[in-house]
């Protein structure tokens, strides 16, 4: 794909949607964490300047990434839910019963539930993740370099299209995972190895192409400097209650 055949498909992707000020992120005074909303789902605005994570991420991927795919997801989202036993449940409650033959439903629930975490636990100052975070996952994980290594290998080794997880799991251990698609670890119905995301990194090529092309090692690399480590242990703290 070139940058004509990729702009072109983002114009495709771009149908309308409204964005809500607040959308799936909790103001600046509470928890970053997800809400859970029911449809109409909105998208939500970035809590950050679509330039704040260059270089390492770039101004023209972060409009379209954001403001034409996940608005997409989310047009396509409330399309599909009236009508169907999922109309009236929560965003989380979707993900748990949806299957692999809601596929409309599927696709466009992973989609938003999975971009509106990447946009939180993105930010535009390099930080570090605290001892406590630290702790837990070289305990149950690894070593911090042969964790990040584990992530890098699940997210390179993802073939086509997918994200690389670090969930937290019922007995609060805590895994790297990847799933295809917009699929995640919520969806209990579809996946194997199911728990809490608390970072995930998209490897669609709609996220790196225009900057890195079919280098996605090199954005994988990149990804790390703009990890906002703060959120992620927010998640961690409220998955592990």
């Amino acid at each position: 794909m070139d940058k004509r055949e990729f702009l072109k498909l983002a114009g495709i992707a771009g149908a309308a949607a409204v964005v809500n000020p607040k959308g799936l992120f909790a103001s600046s005074s509470e928890s970053a964490v997800l809400a859970d909303p029911k449809a109409p789902f909105t998208l939500p605005e970035l809590p950050y300047s679509v330039s704040a994570l260059e270089p390492s991420i770039d101004k023209m991927t972060m409009e379209i990434h954001h403001g034409k795919h996940h608005a997409a997801y989310v047009k396509n989202l409330n399309d599909a839910l009236p009508g169907t036993a999922f109309a009236s449940l929560s965003l989380s409650e979707i993900l748990a019963r949806v299957t692999e033959k809601d596929k409309a439903i599927r696709n466009n629930a992973g989609g938003h539930y999975n971009h509106s975490l990447f946009w939180t636990v993105l930010g535009g100052e390099k930080s570090s993740p605290s001892a406590k975070l630290a702790k837990a996952i070289e305990a149950t994980v690894a070593p911090w370099e042969e964790f990040q290594k584990k992530f890098n290998d699940a997210a390179k080794n993802q073939f086509g299209s997918g994200w690389a997880w670090l969930i937290v799991k019922k007995d609060k251990t805590l895994a790297v995972t990847s799933t295809p698609n917009q699929d995640n670890p919520l969806m209990t119905q579809i996946v194997k190895e199911t728990g809490t995301p608390i970072l995930g990194l998209d490897v669609w090529e709609h996220a790196y192409y225009l900057k890195y092309q079919n280098k996605r090692p090199d954005y994988i690399s990149a990804f790390w400097n703009v990890v906002n480590w703060k959120e992620v242990e927010k998640r961690y703290e409220a998955a592990i209650k």
